[in-house]
């Protein structure tokens, strides 16, 4: 089984409700207080950017169990937004919009909107990915997630390594990509936007023999390749940066740290050099 740890780990493997949630079955990897304090750091950052809108990702899995060029497992959009507490209150923070695996059916997939510190809840590190669009891109997202848009591109069938070109399975990474797409072309119909992916996103391969794969297959309901053919390709929040950054729609992307400590996402750094 150690040998799928990497295949195990690919995508949202952990991120179902009962997981991410701060009602979690499973035990956090951090303190309470530490997840607070940097959930609070990451909104901070992004209010401090003016970030309406922006693509987080997080660690949901040990970093030496990801395939190379993954370095976050789970994607999602975070939207400022009215929140109305349990007390009644409403105040003014980030919702983030998910899509999650159901916590009995692990090969379906349901929509959750939950909140930064559920969102780390489960996290492996501190540390998060944040791809802060373009102002124009972010007032879309606002408006496709105001219009129900994440719920029309939603496909149920989930797969941890979904391929993003067409419509068979879908993981968190792939909603967010149609999400994105939706709002950048403005258009729900799902064949358009698995057509426009094909032409302008590039996804990332993974580098993971037949053989596992084909053990993954046989062990796991969340893991199919039937989706694929040849080499294996998914999207994933570093592509979706690299894909923001190619077409002008990128306003930012950083890695923070749980020292507050920031770093430049690598995937985007070969289009930006080109500005």
């Amino acid at each position: 089984m150690k040998n799928l740890l990497p295949l195990i780990g690919l995508l949202c493997l952990l991120s179902n409700p009962s997981v991410a949630g701060s009602t979690a079955k499973t035990s956090p990897q951090f303190a309470t207080e530490e997840i607070t304090l940097f959930a609070k750091s990451v909104e901070k950052y992004a209010a401090a950017k003016g970030a309406r809108a922006f693509i987080i990702g997080r660690m949901g899995r040990p970093a030496e169990e990801l395939p190379e060029g993954i370095e976050f497992t789970h994607t999602a959009v975070a939207i400022y937004s009215s929140i109305t507490l349990s007390s009644g209150d409403v105040v003014k923070g980030y919702a983030i919009h998910n899509l999650y695996q159901q916590e009995q059916q692990i090969d379906r997939s349901e929509l959750v909107t939950d909140y930064p510190v559920d969102f780390f809840w489960s996290a492996y590190a501190l540390r998060a990915g944040i791809i802060i669009p373009s102002p124009g891109l972010q007032q879309r997202l606002i408006n496709a997630y105001a219009n129900g848009v994440h719920q029309q591109v939603h496909r149920p069938a989930y797969s941890v390594i979904a391929n993003p070109f067409n419509e068979e399975y879908q993981n968190c990474t792939e909603h967010t990509l149609d999400v994105i797409n939706a709002a950048i072309y403005d258009t729900t119909d799902y064949a358009q936007l698995k057509a426009n992916t094909q032409a302008h996103f590039k996804a990332q391969r993974i580098h993971i023999s037949g053989v596992k794969l084909a053990l993954g297959s046989a062990l796991m309901k969340d893991v199919t390749t039937r989706d694929h053919k040849g080499k294996v390709l998914t999207a994933t929040f570093g592509s979706i940066g690299a894909y923001l950054a190619q077409n002008h729609l990128l306003r930012e992307a950083i890695i923070l740290e749980q020292d507050g400590s920031q770093n430049p996402l690598r995937d985007v750094q070969p289009w930006l050099a080109q500005r």
